[in-house]
């Protein structure tokens, strides 16, 4: 690959198909059935009766996916009558996603196959209120080394995601006022770090990349993702995708004011869950913390029904059965008093530390396979 340059600050990574046009609904639907086919792989015919395709557009579209290197054969499998069928598979080094978590005080970088799995990972300290040029510096300076370890199999990143406190506007890659850092109102980050890195970017908030990724992972139903670190927010996912709302701007949870004559919030408000969560935190009350996650958390069942509360983010990290807990207390009590049965239950995501980070790469990954996101 070619280094990060000395002139423009960019980590070029260049040639190689371009996977990103290669999202026809078709080709995407045969490339999602693979991923999930795994090392066994399927047939044509399976292919074909999966997705009502007929076995001819099957066929035309296959080739075409092993041309590009995306699918190759695995063997042939037993049949019922006639010949062996051919197997095919996806190739998961055949292309890579670069996932970013720009969170407050910390950068953590994870490279992903087309599996989703992590083939790479960074952690570096950084000072969001640095600037701009600051925070690209570090950003670019772990791309670099993240993508390197690909060696000559560079050309295969497909972009890089990015995940970071709102509020901000995915849609045009624009950030909106930070919560503690007015200064990056306004900034298109999006577009300026593509420059900077030569590859195309998405940008979406923490805790939506997250939900995204335990979407895509596996978890169903409508469910909140509360993500507590540096500060506190949520990620939606009702009817099987990620719930941005008009303005983008859903989710922002940690904004909800719960005590009106509380301390004041960072973002002008005062007695937010935030402010009284970290607070609680860093007089060491771990407990009252999740008392007063879990009456937010409360809050959300009641207004929007959903199936399940996970909680993530390094400050539950530290203390998750606590935590989970706490919040599953509050949400016991309120299902009790409310008469409506089974509460909702509570548990801790998965994907640990860099669940936020391999969301983001996802942020690319899913419209590759056709899958809904949002």
């Amino acid at each position: 690959m070619a280094g990060i340059g000395a002139g423009s600050g960019a980590a070029r990574v260049g040639g190689g198909v371009n996977l990103l046009a290669l999202r026809s609904h078709n080709a995407a639907l045969l490339l999602d059935l693979l991923r999930r086919a795994g090392r066994t792989g399927m047939s044509r015919l399976e292919l074909a009766e999966r997705t009502g395709l007929t076995p001819q557009a099957v066929s035309k579209i296959t080739a075409r996916l092993r041309e590009d290197g995306l699918v190759t054969e695995a063997g042939r499998q037993a049949s019922t009558g006639g010949k062996p069928r051919t197997v095919l598979r996806l190739v998961p080094e055949a292309g890579h996603a670069v996932g970013l978590h720009l969170d407050r005080d910390e950068l953590r970088v994870v490279l992903v196959d087309l599996t989703g799995a992590v083939v790479g990972e960074r952690c570096a300290p950084l000072d969001l209120g640095a600037g701009a040029d600051a925070v690209f510096d570090v950003v670019v300076a772990e791309f670099g080394e993240v993508v390197a370890g690909l060696g000559s199999a560079a050309s295969t990143v497909l972009g890089v995601g990015v995940a970071m406190p709102g509020p901000l506007d995915h849609t045009h890659g624009v950030l909106h006022r930070v919560t503690g850092f007015p200064e990056w109102d306004g900034f298109p980050l999006r577009d300026a770090l593509a420059r900077r890195l030569g590859v195309p970017v998405v940008l979406d908030k923490d805790t939506n990349a997250a939900a995204l990724g335990l979407a895509v992972g596996g978890e169903a139903g409508a469910f909140a993702y509360l993500h507590l670190g540096t500060g506190l927010g949520a990620g939606l996912v009702l009817g099987g995708a990620v719930h941005r709302g008009t303005r983008t701007g859903a989710g922002e949870f940690g904004h909800q004011v719960i005590q009106l004559d509380g301390p004041p919030c960072s973002c002008g408000n005062r007695g937010c869950v935030e402010a009284l969560c970290l607070a609680a935190v860093a007089r060491g009350d771990v407990d009252e913390a999740a008392r007063v996650l879990g009456e937010g958390a409360a809050n959300l069942v009641g207004l929007l029904d959903i199936d399940l509360v996970l909680l993530g983010g390094r400050t539950v990290a530290a203390e998750s059965t606590r935590f989970v807990r706490g919040v599953g207390a509050v949400l016991d009590a309120r299902a009790r008093r409310e008469g409506v049965g089974m509460p909702v239950p509570v548990r801790v995501a998965s994907g640990g530390v860099r669940g936020v980070a391999e969301g983001a790469a996802q942020l690319l990954l899913v419209p590759l396979f056709g899958r809904a996101e949002g």
